[in-house]
């Protein structure tokens, strides 16, 4: 069993972060092994946060709809939903990752304001 979703994640935060970690990549690659399609393929190809938001979303959503058809005596049904879970947190995690990443470049910009307003252009 593995957690598909959250192996792809790591690829794509590998990717937009620069995280050049091989072991890890090779891992994450190895768990996916015959995964790689859909939602699932376009996170370890992301290349930014918003594709990245984008992909885990329709992941989710996917994985929201196993849970939905599977039989709660099927004995990956709990496992599943604890996918499910660590997923949605995932989702969470890479929302505060982004608007973190928004209120820095906010602040670089209002930076740069007051400094042309304490010393301005003659």
């Amino acid at each position: 069993m593995s957690c598909y979703e959250i192996e792809a994640l790591k690829l794509g935060l590998m990717n937009v972060l620069g995280v050049g970690d091989r072991h890890a990549r090779e891992h994450a690659e190895k768990d996916l092994e015959g995964h790689l399609e859909g939602p699932i393929e376009a996170l370890t190809e992301a290349e930014s946060l918003t594709e990245i938001e984008r992909h885990l979303d329709a992941a989710l959503v996917d994985l929201e709809e196993t849970v939905a058809t599977m039989d709660e005596d099927d004995p990956e049904y709990n496992y599943t939903r604890g996918r499910l879970l660590a997923v949605r947190d995932a989702e969470r995690a890479v929302h505060r990752l982004t608007e973190q990443g928004e209120s820095i470049f906010e602040g670089l910009k209002d930076a740069h304001d007051l400094l042309h307003e304490t010393f301005p252009e003659e």
